[in-house]
């Protein structure tokens, strides 16, 4: 350590000089060592221990300049003993010497290991580590593996996943409390303990002696370092110092820990053992430097608030004996006085502004044993300390990870977890003020999910150190410091608190790593009993779950919007749910039961008890507060879940837990309030408050948050409603929706709560919400099974889901161990038993799909569940898009053709113990409302819609399905007018009530409306007196004096005291008063019963009278078997018919009265009144509908036409489809080409003044040079054997053979004699649109003014087309070409070749000059520039002098044969297909050979040198060539690669060139490519072949037509070559190597054959392209004859019944065995100085197959686990994200700044090595694939996928990925066709940071 040996004598306080050491120490340190453990192993050890004491207080001093240096001050560093690293060194030195006791330390540490009985894997990680998790194997949910346990274990067909550890973590592998047995891995299976041999005493006696010291001068360190933050600003910056300087000596802890079980245990001796703690840490003895350092723990104990300085002088007199350590002081329980007072002074600066805060904690202080809890530590060994400063010094990782890696030791672990059990509230501490919350949280949970996650240990440390009382207490504590005066109901006198979501604590969730400790060990079973067994906790608990109670309240502003909208909400969810919801579902898994009622019981008292505390508090009577709604009722869900609980699992009664009817009253109010609140929302009322208040109503029903908020409430009100008044009930509901005024027979009506325009959303609501109130069954009876598939199903009629998406959606139980985990066997199995599954499907240039499941055919039809579907989702799109796929569903099935209603849905029965809810359909109430309705929506009154008409009827089928047992009818008849009296219906049966005829109501209308005009109905008609008693007040009926009566009678039950409290009621309507005209009352007659208006309705419905006909009228039968298919899915009509046939099948009386009512004609409906304001409304309704039809029917038709358009013009990848685009020029027509500018419009052809051109994309290609000519696939290495070398591509052969003709022959001859553009070729694609050029220019500026730029950069000359929108970068200017012309030359010619050939050298030796400066030739020019600053520098000058002009020759032509190279690969790299391809349509290839002679034309090839001379004309004089020695040779003509000839010949003609003279360049370059084919055959055999042909073709010479066959010529060629040394030097190496092929005759034919065929594919091509011949398809065998003859080579008489021989193509120019001697001859002049190159040089067969990206595994797994550790080659260290190059397997740094050059990231730069630009690579962490193209980058996204056929971006899910063989396809499909820019849409630029 920082001591030098130089450290002056143990108490000397002198600063250490640099002086001689001190003898002792200057021997060898070894020798010291083993003299010292020889001293220790005898009996009588004790000098030899004071010896080993001095020296180790030398060596360890604490005395060292590390204090200098943590106060910043290194120059006393400096000064004090060379640098502190280097001290330190030394003292490490020292410490692994003594422990190895003289041995070598590696040896020592190999024995140690040797004795390890490890039988858990224990291994450590840390954050962003990649470990596995499986549920099969697992016990605990938190259970973990590294993943070389997990995949040396079995976990085939497990559920299992990969997971980036967020806070750390540990390896359970061996561990049975945590995992099953079965999951264990090969090392950890054994139990080893057994046949460990025991640990001889010497091995580790000397770690027993020098590990304390060493621990405590670690310990000093720690104290040495700290230094109390000053005036609250952490000094980060010196604790990061002193832990820095302190890593090599943790790092040496870390490195003990690693030796296995041994040494383990001896170092949990060393760090629990008290004695030795108090020895060295008493500080009592002289040595000043302890003393010091013992003052420095008190002063941090002190600031730490856990003890205070009166109490010191007393402690040090009492027990001097027991060192001052224990100081931390006993006896605190007693000093309350004390605590309290101190308590309020150490919180000051936490709340210092709000005294409600203080009072509340001031509370809390005085009960002791929290006090305890909060403020006492006491240490009494090195683990305590060093826990202590652990958390003092905020968790450093190297610390947290030592301390976990003495885990597997059981005696460790036991002691650790007291002592952090013991810290915990010291942790808290820490936590709140950290500034560095997240990295501390996480590190604290790295520590507790292991302590934690453990039963049996959680169990005794619940037992012993009151582990549940701590966190209750600190949790309670820590909300403590946040919060507010609730201001909810009634904000004056309020006495509630709740905690400020504004507050940092909930904002950053800085409580989370206590409840996620607190969740984790009530998922112990022994734990939570203890909870719910101790009521003492649960009050404590209560008290602490009503902080939240009400939090976040929203206010609803009513004048104008927010200022500013607060995003708080999220916190308060996440605290709900987290704080209250997790830990209540903990203890719920633990009441499953029936032995476990008792516990149910405690919770449901407590919550009460809470409940009633909370309304007392806030003041609550009975009327909530108006316009303020929170979300947040968590003692109400507590309530709520456990009473479901106990009924569902315990059997428990329900009244039994029920309290009394006032306290249901209560409870019900403020979840009502909620659901009136959603409705208010989604009606736009609560707009001003921003758009957060969407957000809550949203998080409220959102799948991870609805199982914990809205279902909960939904219960708690279905109870309540069971229980309470039903009329009471429902009059509740439709006041809290405000829509009471609304339901009035009054055509007109005032409503003082509630805006015209919200009424028709907010009746909506209210009548949904009864719905949903009456039809969910979720806690009321229904199984989880058929839950998960309920919520399954009304997921997938939303949407179709992915499974992960499913997964997600479908809310399960927040804690894992209730009930369904997901994955679990139930979930797949439902998933089945519902949905099938859509395969991922691959449209090219589509986007990439996903696998989906979509509900099958009878789940539409008997499950789709449209109220499961509005309870559950979040977007209110989403029932609309259920509903479109229903009726989808039924167009398709035939089921029905019109727009259907949400179908009827039975439901399961009803648990016994909420019978009661159907009450609610069998109340006058909602009877009464139920009419009105009926006949609001009959009168067609306003501000109703089909929606409550459905929902209305929804409510009548409920009833009629729930009716009570059949009521006789004859109890029925008896019952005549007098019987109602009080109201409107006489009983409360809906099934009798139907048919009850109201004659007259009373309303009270505004004067204005109509009813009043009308005459009121002679007073003396007796029938009209008679029911006038029907008219209730008012309204309707009066439904809130209802309810203030019932609410008053209930009241005055329960307490007659309770009349005081009542309150006046303040009447909360706000209209101003005066404003509204009088009300008067009116008389209306109405005659009807619900039965006349349902057929009335039904009437309306069809808009025929008397549509409604009874069924049972013509089929007896239906009354029988009432379940009819045909009623099942329709619309309103279809509703109307169900309706009535049920109410017909539950009465004869009904069935009777729907018959009578059938038969009176039915007067027509009575036309409607309408006021000139309605009018004007409806009107305006009626335009507006008119209007949204008018502009869809618009949109429809722009869609189809858009779509017809895209079909045409954009299609990329399927030309099928496609029409020939106007590219005409090359049609041979008599008119002038015509172009269409697709910016201007305007038509006509190209000129010299105004050019036209193609909208074009140049990009750089080096897909050629990735041809291979092996079969063999290259695969993505995955193990260091498995290295890619690139020499064997396509590239690299040419550049290897450039290189050698370079070294030999002169360069600009060298030049001409092949091609380049292999790799970083420019590939020029076009759409096929046209444009002025000048319209171009301008379009581009516009574009340069256009800020808002989509990812392309219109400096680089990039822009889209401005029709099809496909990427391009260049215009290609049309050739102005006269077609007239063009006609005469394609005439064939009957002249000879001779002449032809003339004529070609003679064009060729015209000098072209560059026409005159038009506006055609500036862009020819500039395009040119274009192309070639398309490439990179390296990929354009191959010359020996640059800048030569050959150099740019060479390059012109290469553009051309890259462009033609990779069509024929786009054909599949052979022309058999035939036909115009989708290259041939949007060709651009004419045009491009234009710009490119007319550039070529420029520079003359000297006609001496002209290739064209040596292949048509017999050189006179031989000898001329060799004479001149020094010069370099040109090359050999047998050398130069014939395509590129070709290029050069054609290009150095002038445009357009005539079909004769292209015909004559082809065969005279057959001839030469047919004596290259035959020389390249004779290499290839032996010599006895050679000379058996030389002999049979010397036989044949003097046939008639010898120069036609090719044995003839072959023998010739041997003949000729073997004047050279070609064939010489093979004669002894190389006979073992050629491979002893017999030659037939046929294979050699196919020899040729194919080595001509490339040279014949590439010349077809280009004579489509130049002359607009259609290509013949033909079969492979026949390609060679079909494209000679296509290209004029095979003469017209040739006969073709005999076997097609290649030579009859040839055409000789000069007499053929001359001209092949004059070719023989230069090689051979070349072989005799270089015979071993003439070999070599020789043009090879083209083998070159299709390029591929590399093969992939079939399982991720192998590629991730090999490359996400692997090292960079270049800076040696694992990149953060790994990348792999796809096309040649180069390992790379994705962003990394490590493997910069000249500020280009790795990526980007090996994009440009690798593609010219264009890379596509596997990010390895994430998956994806990411295409870099240029300066642009997308993602591709991913070739793996899951088993159900989703992407994981970035592992999230981390299940098994497999290759998805279709989207690999597609993914080389685009690299090959270069259409990366046209079909991937979201491209960025990288700014070379990739």
């Amino acid at each position: 350590m920082a001591a030098a040996a130089a450290a002056a004598a143990v108490g000397g306080s002198q600063p250490p000089q640099p002086e001689v050491p001190a003898p002792g120490l200057a021997l060898d340190k070894a020798a010291t060592a083993a003299h010292l453990k020889a001293a220790l192993s005898r009996p009588d050890n004790r000098a030899g221990a004071e010896e080993l004491q001095a020296l180790l207080e030398r060596v360890l001093s604490a005395e060292r300049p590390l204090a200098a240096a943590a106060d910043g001050d290194e120059a006393a560093a400096a000064g004090g003993g060379g640098s502190p690293g280097a001290a330190e060194e030394e003292a490490l030195e020292w410490c692994k010497c003594l422990l190895a006791g003289g041995g070598g330390y590696e040896e020592f540490c190999a024995a140690v290991r040797a004795y390890d009985p490890a039988a858990l894997c224990g291994l450590v990680w840390t954050a962003n580590f990649v470990a596995y998790r499986c549920r099969t194997c697992g016990i605990s949910p938190c259970m973990s593996l590294c993943a070389e346990c997990f995949h040396q274990g079995d976990h085939t067909g497990h559920d299992f996943n990969m997971f980036r550890s967020q806070a750390g973590g540990a390896c359970d592998c061996g561990d049975s409390n945590v995992m099953r047995e079965s999951g264990f891995c090969k090392r950890h299976q054994i139990k080893s303990s057994s046949n460990i041999p025991c640990v001889p005493k010497d091995l580790l006696m000397m770690s027993e002696f020098v590990l304390p010291r060493f621990i405590f001068c670690l310990i000093q360190y720690l104290r040495e370092g700290y230094n109390e933050p000053a005036a609250d600003v952490p000094s980060e910056k010196d604790l990061n110092k002193v832990l820095q300087l302190l890593e090599p000596q943790i790092s040496f802890l870390e490195d003990l820990t690693k030796m296995g079980g041994a040494m383990r245990s001896v170092l949990t001796q060393v760090l629990t053992n008290q004695q030795n703690y108090k020895d060295l840490t008493s500080g009592l003895g002289e040595n000043a430097c302890a003393k010091k350092s013992h003052e420095k723990y008190l002063i941090a104990l002190k600031s730490s608030g856990l003890t205070y300085p009166e109490d010191k002088l007393v402690y040090g007199i009492q027990e001097p004996s027991a060192g001052t350590s224990t100081l931390a002081v006993q006896g605190f329980a007693g000093a309350t006085g004390t605590l309290g007072q101190l308590d309020s002074s150490d919180e000051e600066d936490q709340d210092g502004s709000q005294g409600l805060g203080k009072r509340k904690r001031v509370k809390l202080s005085s009960n002791t044993k929290d006090q305890s809890i909060m403020d006492v530590l006491k240490h009494k060994s090195f683990l305590e300390e060093l826990l202590f400063w652990t958390i003092k010094y905020e968790f450093p990782q190297k610390m947290v990870t030592f301390l976990l890696n003495m885990l597997p030791d059981q005696e460790y672990k036991v002691a650790f977890t007291k002592t952090f059990v013991q810290h915990y509230a010291f942790i808290m501490k820490t936590l709140k003020k950290s500034h560095e919350s997240d990295t501390m949280s996480n590190r604290i949970v790295h520590i507790s999910v292991q302590l934690f996650s453990n039963e049996e240990l959680a169990r005794q440390v619940t037992e012993e150190c009151q582990l549940l009382d701590i966190m209750v207490t600190v949790l309670l504590y820590m909300m403590e410091s946040c919060l507010i005066k609730s201001e909810l109901q009634d904000e004056e006198n309020s006495l509630h608190v709740v905690v400020n979501c504004g507050e940092a604590l909930l904002k950053n969730n800085t409580y989370w790593p206590l409840v996620s400790d607190f969740i984790n060990i009530l998922s112990h079973q022994s734990v939570a009993k203890r909870f719910l067994e101790d009521h003492g906790l649960l009050v404590t608990w209560m008290n602490f779950v009503s902080f939240f109670q009400g939090m976040n309240l929203n206010k609803r502003e009513l004048n104008e919007h927010v200022e500013f909208e607060s995003q708080t909400y999220y916190a308060a969810f996440a605290a709900e749910l987290e704080a209250c919801a997790q830990p209540m579902w903990g203890l719920l898994s633990h009441c499953k039961v029936r032995e476990t009622q008792e516990y149910t019981r405690n919770v449901v008292r407590y919550c009460l008890e809470a409940l009633q505390d909370w309304f007392d508090a806030i003041n609550f009577v009975d009327e909530p507060a108006p316009n303020q709604v929170t979300f947040h009722l968590p003692l109400h869900r507590y309530y709520a879940m456990f009473l479901s609980k106990a009924v569902k699992c315990q059997e428990l009664d329900l009244d039994s837990v029920l309290p009394d009817q006032e306290m249901l009253m209560k409870l019900m109010i403020h979840p009502l309030q909620i659901q009136a609140s959603l409705a208010e929302i989604h009606s736009n009322m609560w707009v001003r408050n921003g758009l957060q208040i969407k957000g809550q109503a949203m998080t409220y029903v959102q799948s991870h948050f609805c199982n914990s908020m809205i279902d909960p409430d939904i219960y708690l009100l279905q109870v309540c409603a069971s229980r309470l008044d039903p009329d009471y009930f429902i009059s509740s509901v439709f006041e809290r929706f405000k829509v009471v005024d609304l339901l009035t027979m009054a055509s007109q009506h005032q409503n003082t709560v509630l805006d015209a325009e919200h009424e028709r959303s907010m009746l909506e609501g209210a009548l949904t919400f009864l719905v949903i109130l009456l039809s969910l069954r979720l806690h009321l009876g229904m199984s989880d099974d058929e839950i998960l598939r309920a919520e399954m199903v009304a997921q997938l009629c939303m949407n179709d889901r992915t499974h992960s998406s499913l997964l997600d959606l479908i809310p399960e139980n927040p804690n894992p161990k209730s009930g369904i985990i997901p994955g679990s066997y139930s979930f797949e199995s439902v998933l089945s038993a519902v949905a099938d599954f859509k395969a991922p499907v691959f449209e090219p240039g589509g986007s990439m799909q996903q696998g989906m499941y979509t509900p099958k055919a009878e789940v539409w039809d008997q499950e789709f569940d449209p109220v499961m579907v509005i309870l559950r989702t979040v977007y209110r799109r989403d029932v609309q898009s259920a509903m479109d796929r229903y009726t989808a569903f039924l167009k398709q099935s035939g089921k029905f053709p019109g727009n259907p209603w949400p179908p009827y849905k039975k439901r399961t029965p009803l648990h016994p113990s909420y019978k009661g809810l159907m009450r609610l359909l069998h109340c006058k109430t909602l009877h009464i409302v139920l009419f009105t309705l009926l006949y609001k929506i009959l009168m067609d009154h306003q501000n109703l819609s089909e929606h409550v008409l459905c929902m209305v009827l929804y409510l009548i089928e409920l009833g009629l399905e729930n009716s009570a047992e059949e009521e006789s009818d004859e109890e029925a008849s008896v019952c005549g007018p007098e019987r109602c009296h009080d109201s409107w219906f006489p009983g409360s049966n809906l099934v009798s009530n139907m048919r009850h005829f109201i004659n007259y109501v009373r309303v009270r209308v505004p004067e204005t409306a109509p009813e009043v005009k009308r005459d009121s109905p002679a007073s003396t008609s007796s029938d009209s007196l008679g029911s006038l008693q029907n008219s209730g007040t008012a309204q309707v009926f009066s439904l809130v004096a209802e309810r203030r009566k019932k609410f008053q009678e209930i009241i005055n039950r329960s307490s007659s005291e309770a009349n005081q409290v009542v309150r006046p009621k303040t009447s909360n309507k706000w209209s101003a008063p005066g404003s509204a005209p009088q009300l008067t009352t009116a008389i209306l007659e109405i005659k009807e019963s619900i039965l006349s208006l349902l057929i009335k309705l039904h009437h309306k419905l069809s808009g025929k009278q008397n549509s409604y006909y009874p069924p049972w009228l013509d089929d007896i039968e239906i009354l029988i078997q009432p379940e009819i298919p045909k009623y099942s899915h329709g619309d309103g009509i279809t509703a109307v018919e169900r309706i009535l046939l049920k109410a017909a099948l539950q009465s004869r009386m009904n069935k009777r009265i729907i018959e009578e009512i059938c038969r009176k004609v039915t007067p027509p409906v009575p036309p409607k009144k309408i006021t000139a304001a309605e009018k004007k409304t409806l009107d305006k309704e009626e335009r507006r509908q008119k209007a949204r039809e008018r502009q869809q029917k618009l949109l429809a038709e722009f869609a189809s036409r858009q779509k017809s358009f895209m079909e045409t013009a954009m299609d990329v990848d399927s030309p099928e489809n496609d029409i020939p685009m106007e590219i005409t020029t090359a049609e041979p027509q008599v008119s002038e080409a015509v172009y269409d500018c697709v910016i201007c419009g305007q038509s006509g052809p190209s000129s010299e003044d105004r050019p036209t051109g193609l909208v074009v994309l140049l990009q750089a290609s080096s897909v050629l040079g990735q041809c291979r000519d092996n079969m063999e696939p290259k695969k993505l290495p995955i193990s260091e054997e498995e290295q890619i070398y690139p020499w064997d591509t396509c590239a690299a052969v040419h550049d290897v053979r450039l290189s050698l003709l370079q070294r030999y022959f002169k360069d600009s001859s060298c030049l001409l004699a092949v091609s380049i553009g292999w790799e970083g070729g420019v590939y020029v694609q076009t759409c096929g649109h046209t444009l002025h050029i000048d319209c171009h220019k301008s379009y581009m500026e516009s574009l340069r003014n256009d800020q808002v730029l989509q990812g392309f950069s219109v400096d680089k000359g990039e822009f889209t087309c401005p029709l099809c929108r496909q990427f391009a970068n260049s215009v290609l200017p049309c050739y102005p070409g006269n077609n007239v012309e063009h006609n005469l030359w394609q005439r064939p010619s009957n002249r000879n070749l001779q002449d032809l050939i003339k004529e070609v050298e003679e064009l060729q030796g015209r000098p072209g000059a560059f026409p005159s400066e038009t506006n055609l030739s500036k862009e020819m020019e500039s395009v040119m520039k274009d192309i070639k600053n398309t490439t990179q520098k390296k990929y354009r000058d191959y010359s020996k002098t640059p800048g030569s002009p050959d150099n740019d020759f060479l390059f012109m032509y290469s553009v051309a044969r890259t462009n033609l190279e990779l069509e024929l690969i786009h054909r599949g790299g052979n022309l058999c297909s035939g036909g115009a391809s989708t290259a041939g349509k949007r060709s651009c290839l004419n045009q491009l050979f234009h710009v490119l002679a007319l550039h070529m034309r420029l520079y003359s090839i000297d006609s001496e040198y002209n290739p064209w001379r040596k292949l048509t004309q017999l050189v006179g004089e031989m000898n001329s060539q060799l004479g001149n020695e020094e010069q370099q040779p040109e090359v050999p003509i047998l050398y130069h690669d014939v395509t590129s000839l070709l290029l050069v010949q054609i290009l150095m003609m002038p445009q357009p060139l005539r079909k004769d003279h292209f015909s004559c360049i082809v065969k005279v370059l057959f001839t030469l490519l047919y004596t290259q084919a035959l020389a390249a055959l004779s290499v290839k055999c032996n010599e006895e072949d050679r000379s058996a042909w030389t002999h049979t073709g010397a036989l044949k010479k003097n046939m008639c037509d010898a120069e036609k066959s090719y044995e003839v010529l072959l023998s010739f060629v041997i003949s000729e070559l073997s004047k050279g040394k070609l064939y010489h030097e093979e004669g002894t190496q190389e006979c073992g190597m050629v491979s002893p092929i017999a030659w037939s005759p046929e294979s050699m034919e196919k020899y040729l054959q194919d080595f001509c065929l490339p040279f014949l594919r590439i010349t077809s091509l280009l004579q489509h392209h130049l002359f607009g011949e259609d290509l013949p398809s033909c079969q492979e065998e026949e390609e060679f004859s079909v494209l000679s003859s296509c290209l004029g080579l095979l003469p017209t008489f040739y006969q073709t019944e005999h076997p097609f021989i290649s030579a009859s193509c040839l055409d000789w120019p000069v007499p053929a065995f001359d001209i092949i001697s004059q070719w023989c001859f230069e090689i051979n002049s070349f072989t005799e100085r270089h015979a071993e190159q003439g070999k070599a040089l020789l043009i090879p067969e083209s083998r070159w197959k299709l390029p591929h990206l590399l093969q992939l595994p079939e399982n991720y797994n192998t590629i991730f686990q090999y490359y996400h550790r692997k090292t960079c080659s270049v800076c040696t260290k694992v990149p953060k994200d790994p990348a792999v190059c796809l096309v040649c397997g180069t390992f790379v740094c994705l962003k990394g700044l490590c493997c910069k050059q000249q500020s280009y990231c790795e990526c980007v730069l090996h994009s440009q090595n690798c593609g010219a630009g264009t890379g596509i690579f596997l990010l390895i962490n994430a998956s994806v694939i990411i295409i870099i193209r240029g300066h642009r980058f997308c993602l591709w996204g991913s070739v793996y996928l899951d088993a159900h056929g989703e992407e994981d971006r970035d592992l999230r899910r981390g299940k098994p990925l497999y290759i998805c063989k279709e989207r690999y396809k597609v993914l080389e499909q685009q690299w090959i066709s270069h259409t990366f820019d046209h079909i991937n849409k979201r491209w960025g630029p990288h700014y070379n940071g990739l």
